[in-house]
């Protein structure tokens, strides 16, 4: 790229407000089990006070990007209301918006059958809207990324598709799309989800993966989606059909997400199985962790729960409420336990002579008193009861509740007999 296009910050600003970002977030993420069983996994909190969509939106405002439309579809009740509660200061007048798409059978008698279905099912929509690009984003990864600097990769690219991308192990690969570019990044093969992913030349232990992140031009967009609307047997997914169809023809071009300083590979994290998600909190934690939520440069934003201060009470020899090596949300009161490299959402409160190691404590949950609980992922509003062992025998865990292949107890209401949601 020329160092003077690089350089303007006026030239990028000019490209995002030309451009209309779509967040895809009717997913229902199954990998998560019972964490995804009443929310899309876009809604899953995240981080001690996220939720996992906060983590795109952020990156479309600060990027500059203030015209934003989520597709919403599997069980978005909370999803939308975090949107509504938290999202809703940009201002109309400006033109700018975050505008929630629900599946709505706009253009035929059916839901979303896939990615590219749910952005053509809203052509009407984004017409109106007339935006010069279209940035299609996937609503449930945790990352940060500016992405003027990939819509300043595609002009100067002179690109009809670009996808962003990064380099993962080629044992992962298989549950990303995977492309082969040439020396100017140009993509010449992309396989969604292969059995046998092709490594990189240059890393045959890696391959290059997809990040689910597209910029189109608008009329090219259009186009393909009609296209592939109109096409017997596709499964209208932009992984499986549309980008392999237009690879040939079109130029297709790969973003290498990159740290800006180092040029090393950005953090990005894909928490779509229990032990990622836990993983990827539990990362926080550490002293200087690779995704830095104190970014004053770069916010997270999100709908902020007003709540007081962290509390923790008595310092008896036998009970003494602290936290250590550990992330302690607003309005959580540790009575009298130990919490020890564990991340507590809002409002938990662990009684006396409990002890909470190695896990992520989601919002509204009560543990009782004499509980132990170790490696474990609670979900909002379970309520603990007093003497539960939770993750030191996982024969017994397994009985009651979903145990990963790594040893991460997930814990919900529905197990512990707690009905927080009804049919009828």
């Amino acid at each position: 790229m020329p160092e003077s296009m690089h350089a303007s910050s006026r030239f990028v600003s000019r490209l995002t407000r030309q451009t209309l970002a779509l967040i895809l977030a009717g997913g229902r993420g199954s990998r998560l089990q019972k964490l995804t069983e009443w929310r899309a996994k876009p809604a899953v909190p995240f981080g001690g006070k996220f939720r996992i969509i906060d983590f795109p939106l952020s990156n479309c405002v600060n990027s500059g990007i203030r015209q934003v439309g989520v597709l919403t579809q599997y069980k978005a009740d909370s999803l939308i209301r975090h949107i509504q509660q938290g999202w809703g200061f940009l201002r109309g007048e400006l033109g700018e918006f975050i505008d929630i798409m629900p599946a709505q059978q706009r253009l035929q008698e059916s839901w979303y059958a896939g990615t590219a279905d749910a952005v053509y099912q809203n052509l009407d929509i984004i017409r109106q809207r007339d935006p010069e690009f279209i940035m299609i984003l996937a609503g449930d990864h945790v990352y940060k990324m500016d992405y003027g600097l990939m819509l300043a990769y595609h002009v100067e690219r002179k690109a009809d598709l670009t996808i962003g991308c990064m380099e993962v192990p080629l044992a992962d690969a298989k549950a990303f799309g995977v492309m082969q570019m040439d020396e100017e990044q140009r993509i010449r093969k992309f396989v969604e989800k292969p059995s046998d992913p092709p490594p990189m030349p240059n890393r045959p232990d890696h391959a290059a993966a997809s990040m689910g992140i597209y910029i189109f031009n608008t009329a090219f967009l259009f186009e393909q989606l009609i296209k592939d609307a109109d096409t017997p047997g596709s499964n209208h997914d932009f992984g499986m059909d549309i980008i392999p169809q237009v690879i040939q023809k079109y130029r297709v071009f790969a973003y290498r997400f990159r740290n800006a300083q180092s040029g090393v590979q950005a953090y990005w994290r894909d928490v779509g199985t229990v032990d990622s998600y836990w993983a990827a909190n539990m990362e926080l934690i550490g002293v200087d962790p690779e995704l830095n939520l104190y970014d004053q440069e770069w916010p997270i934003w999100t709908y902020q729960a007003q709540t007081p201060p962290a509390k923790f009470v008595f310092d008896d020899d036998d009970r003494r409420g602290m936290a250590v090596d550990s992330m302690v949300s607003g309005g959580c009161i540790i009575s009298g336990a130990e919490v020890r490299h564990s991340l507590l959402f809002s409002n938990v409160r662990v009684n006396s002579f409990s002890r909470v190691l190695d896990s992520v404590i989601l919002p509204d949950v009560n543990i009782g008193r004499h509980c132990r609980i170790t490696r474990a992922v609670i979900d909002k509003g379970c309520s603990i009861p007093p003497n539960t062992v939770i993750g030191e025998n996982l024969v017994d865990d397994r009985k009651r509740f979903y145990v990963s292949p790594e040893g991460i107890v997930l814990v919900t209401p529905d197990c512990l007999g707690q009905r927080l949601h009804f049919h009828r």
